[in-house]
């Protein structure tokens, strides 16, 4: 009887394993793609990982194998911003191996077109894109509550999906290991890395996770210091003149936010600069001001976003739009993601499961999020201490989190300067400038992207490339 007994309570265990692993981390190889021609040229994988409590939390993601030498590249987990923005978005839009082909996507009555981006992160790592925190793409909760988190919430979650995504994918659990993202992944991220190496500091070998450092682009770091910086940055790209600069500087003290409401003076300064900028588009100054929202990206070119759904409303998007159109616009791109991952045979070749979304917003602006962490400077501050190497960039173009801010809160970290600022080259022209910091082990590079907006390899994604590709080979950028 005892040994029955025992026998019994082995196959539970066993059975309770094997359920955990399935419910854990259920991937399958996509080799196909609508809108691409053939096969695709590289191994992409989807899936959902389990996290939170009863794995209610399903965490959509993609994961790209270098397209080099997966058995040795360093793995990326990618965070895309928002909060709330896609893992797709940093996938076709920024360093991913797809692209819209946009010239052939328009008018052709059928879903968009993709083509190969020879500029794609994967030419150098494998890649994971995922869509965090829940209720972003595809991922979804199994009830109501679940949807609700914070910023401290959504690196837990991001540590239990790495944690168990590895423990899926055991060959890549010794190739070297960044966490990378931009824009607001500048607050998840170093508290993800944070729990990563306090992780590893307890766990044994065999559950260490193999973290080298971290990559972040123009990242919300410090709401105070990253919002503070915009106004000496329209200055230094003449959007204002010195005169209302320094009328403003004196009269709000270099102070521009959080405002006495009794300084009239710095107030009437503060209007007269926003009528100066009102007009610029602040993720990249140069290009023309359009839209920031899905709704209003789509009803740019006359048409409804409630048809998201149906590809065949592509000859009502498309024709005659651009020649309506004065003046191109990036957003006017975004477009092309709401119409090919809302098809119903994307979805299926994405092995996207039935019934769990009602509509893929390339960043949902509806989450039910609450913003718990107002700066993370304190962990970079912690990290410091560790063995780790770190690449911050910025494209010099954002007003969102102008470079100034960037290179206000890296100095506060009161590192030693080892390489003082100098250009980098791409094709024998300047792609940036540099500085690059240490203390003990703790090698922190920074980096400009010249003419690159709040999402550096979206704008300049050659220059990108050759940057990321020169600081994961241990090179000086």
């Amino acid at each position: 009887m005892a040994f029955r007994k025992l026998t019994n309570m082995t196959i539970l265990v066993l059975i309770l394993i094997l359920i955990l692993v399935i419910t854990a981390s259920s991937s399958k190889p996509v080799d196909t793609l609508p809108g691409f021609p053939g096969k695709l040229p590289f191994n992409l994988q989807t899936g959902y990982v389990g996290v939170g409590d009863m794995e209610s939390v399903q965490l959509f993601y993609w994961f790209v194998e270098s397209e080099r030498n997966p058995e040795e590249d360093p793995l990326l987990l990618w965070l895309t911003g928002g909060p709330g923005c896609s893992g797709f978005s940093g996938l076709v839009f920024e360093v991913g191996p797809l692209m819209f082909d946009y010239a052939k996507s328009r008018g052709s009555g059928t879903l968009p077109t993709l083509k190969l981006n020879p500029f794609s992160w994967t030419k150098v790592a494998s890649m994971i894109f995922i869509d965090a925190p829940v209720g972003t793409g595809f991922s979804y909760a199994t009830n109501p509550e679940s949807y609700g988190v914070t910023d401290t919430l959504a690196a837990a979650h991001n540590y239990q999906f790495l944690r168990k995504w590895l423990l899926s994918n055991p060959k890549f659990q010794k190739n070297p290991l960044y966490i990378a993202g931009d824009s607001y992944s500048g607050i998840i991220l170093p508290i993800l890395v944070k729990t990563i190496s306090d992780g590893n500091e307890i766990e044994g070998g065999g559950k260490r996770m193999n973290l080298k450092g971290y990559i972040l682009g123009n990242p919300v770091t410090d709401l105070s210091v990253d919002k503070n910086w915009r106004i000496p940055f329209y200055h230094k790209l003449a959007l204002i003149s010195d005169q209302f600069y320094q009328a403003t500087k004196t009269n709000c003290k270099g102070q521009y936010i959080n405002v006495d409401s009794s300084n009239a003076a710095c107030f009437q300064n503060l209007q007269l600069v926003s009528e100066c900028v009102r007009n610029i588009f602040t993720a990249q100054i140069l290009e023309p001001n359009c839209f920031d929202a899905a709704t209003k990206e789509a009803k740019a070119f006359g048409w409804d976003p409630s048809n998201l759904t149906h590809h065949n409303q592509l000859n009502l998007l498309l024709p005659n739009a651009f020649h309506h159109t004065p003046t191109w616009c990036r957003s006017y791109n975004y477009v092309f993601s709401y119409i090919w991952a809302n098809d119903g045979e994307v979805q299926t070749a994405l092995h996207v499961r039935k019934g769990i979304k009602m509509e893929w917003n390339r960043c949902n602006r509806s989450l039910s999020y609450t913003y718990d962490v107002t700066s993370t400077v304190p962990y970079h501050k912690y990290l410091i201490n560790k063995d780790y190497k770190v690449l911050i960039y910025s494209g010099d173009h954002d007003a969102v989190i102008p470079y100034l801010g960037t290179m206000t809160w890296i100095k506060s970290l009161n590192l030693s300067l080892k390489r003082d600022w100098l250009p980098w080259y791409v094709g024998g022209q300047v792609g940036g400038y540099t500085l690059q910091y240490t203390q003990g082990n703790y090698n922190l590079v920074y980096a400009t992207v010249k003419g690159g907006g709040h999402t550096a390899p979206e704008y300049r994604p050659e220059e990108s490339l050759a940057m990321i590709s020169r600081w994961l080979a241990g090179f000086p950028i």
